[in-house]
């Protein structure tokens, strides 16, 4: 079995090639805060609170518009309904863990701590609570903490030089792209993201990010109905791989 070091330095590996991508979107982050009248300091501070890249610009965004506190309280909230999704589908591999450990593994849950460790925990097969795995979950989710928060300080106190021809932008959908893709591995799968990324699309202008919401329940469903409408299909592929390698 696994130490906790083992894990632990796996989930960096993996967090690592993620990087690139996620550096260029906390640039963003600490220059938009910046730009929307917040000092460096409390542009991290904000980073360190918060640590939700889409909800931390979605804030940003409408403090340089004047929003209310409460349009912008319930636009961080509706846009952060999705870890509660996430941290149903990772509870189980983590109750063994006492409440110490479960609050700073909730701090950390991000999108690709959430997507490398369930991809890992459900090939090793359930939730054994006599494995490591947490410090797995722990080394990739640390790692993109401290990138984050690194990069959000160079966009806060130097992101006035970064030329705009960079285009920084770019890397933010290439980078969740980069998440999306190896988990399209059989039909639902595939259905889901094809709905979800369909209605994200044409929901893109619902108030208080609405969109992002109503795309994701809507692709849990698809996902939902393609499973149990091939089922068989997506088994009867594995039993013929099985009997292809004996």
């Amino acid at each position: 079995m696994p130490s906790a070091r083992d894990h632990f330095v796996a989930g960096i590996a993996v967090i690592v090639p993620m990087l690139p991508g996620v550096a260029p979107f906390g640039m963003v982050t600490g220059l938009t805060a910046v730009n929307a009248g917040l000092s460096p300091e409390k542009a991290m501070g904000m980073s360190v609170f918060i640590f939700a890249g889409a909800s931390q610009l979605a804030t940003l965004q409408l403090l340089g518009q004047g929003a209310i506190p409460v349009v912008i309280l319930l636009t961080a909230l509706t846009i952060n309904l999705r870890f509660a999704m996430y941290s149903a589908s990772i509870a189980p591999h983590f109750q063994h863990l006492r409440h110490r450990w479960r609050w700073p593994l909730a701090y950390l849950l991000t999108d690709q701590a959430y997507a490398v460790s369930v991809a890992r925990f459900r090939n090793e097969g359930g939730a054994d609570p006599d494995t490591n795995r947490h410090w797995y979950y722990l080394g990739a989710g640390l790692t993109l903490w401290i990138a984050w928060q690194a990069a959000t300080a160079i966009g806060a106190y130097l992101g006035g030089s970064v030329p705009h021809t960079w285009s920084l932008d770019f890397a933010i959908p290439l980078m969740f792209m980069g998440l999306l893709v190896p988990g399209l591995r059989d039909r639902p799968n595939v259905i889901a993201a094809l709905t979800g990324g369909t209605i994200a699309t044409l929901a893109a202008n619902l108030p208080l990010h609405l969109g992002i919401v109503v795309a994701a329940l809507a692709g849990i469903a698809a996902g939902v109905i393609a499973e149990r409408r091939w089922p068989r299909a997506r088994h009867a592929g594995g039993d013929e791989a099985a009997r292809e390698e004996a």
